[in-house]
């Protein structure tokens, strides 16, 4: 196993954001490029606090996030959303690591794995689901709260405004990463494995009843027609 950094290093964030009765995001800045990532926690019906893509965050928002719940699961959503899971599991040794089975290699290299997507005991209200098409690589969480569904999304789907500068130019047209809920061209080449498989789950993901919002990895929440997003997405694919 690779020696993972296990300093408490923060980097800028916003403050931690209620979406939901049981559903909280924060997003954070990544060194040295305008990407932005996102952490989601999100409460089971047992009380168990679930963290996917952990962020490091300052102590006055660790506390807040502590008094959510026990912090129980850390998800790491792929094999490169990494940065932080080493210093989260030191800090917090009794919470099981999980991702999904094909990144599983990838995660493994960082941190002791405790288990897949598939390892998640079932719950009422957060469920975790690899993607088809993915080489099981990626996987969807859904949180169900009492204002609706909401679909969290690793790599997969990207939703980032254009930026400016030479940053934004590759975002734009060379990764196509930017301009709104997408499949970007880095996702088609590294992560897709078969389209077709993809473009079906999101269509089955779309007729989830009472989708509400689709929350990504990096940059904006779609909170618009979340079910007509991902129909719009998954035809791209086809």
């Amino acid at each position: 196993m690779a020696k993972a950094d296990l300093v408490w290093k923060v980097l800028p964030h916003r403050p931690l954001e209620k979406l939901g009765e049981n559903l909280w995001r924060v997003e954070g800045d990544l060194e040295g490029m305008p990407l932005k990532r996102v952490m989601i926690v999100a409460r089971r019906d047992d009380g168990a606090l679930i963290i996917h893509n952990c962020i490091a965050l300052g102590e006055d928002e660790m506390a807040q996030l502590q008094a959510l719940g026990p912090i129980s699961y850390l998800v790491v959503p792929n094999g490169f959303h990494r940065l932080d899971i080493g210093r989260f599991k030191a800090r917090y040794p009794q919470a099981k690591v999980l991702c999904p089975r094909g990144s599983r290699g990838k995660v493994a290299e960082v941190v002791t794995v405790d288990g897949t997507y598939e390892d998640f005991p079932p719950d009422a209200a957060v469920t975790l689901t690899t993607l088809s098409g993915t080489a099981e690589r990626e996987g969807v969480m859904l949180v169900r709260s009492p204002d609706g569904v909401t679909a969290v999304f690793n790599d997969v789907l990207f939703n980032m405004p254009h930026v400016s500068g030479v940053h934004g130019f590759v975002f734009k047209y060379l990764t196509q990463s930017s301009g709104g809920l997408r499949v970007s061209r880095i996702s088609r080449l590294f992560l897709i494995k078969d389209r077709q498989a993809l473009r079906a789950h999101l269509l089955r993901l779309a007729e989830t009843p009472q989708l509400c919002r689709i929350v990504v990895a990096h940059h904006e929440t779609h909170a618009g027609d979340a079910a007509a997003a991902l129909r719009g997405v998954a035809a791209t694919l086809g």
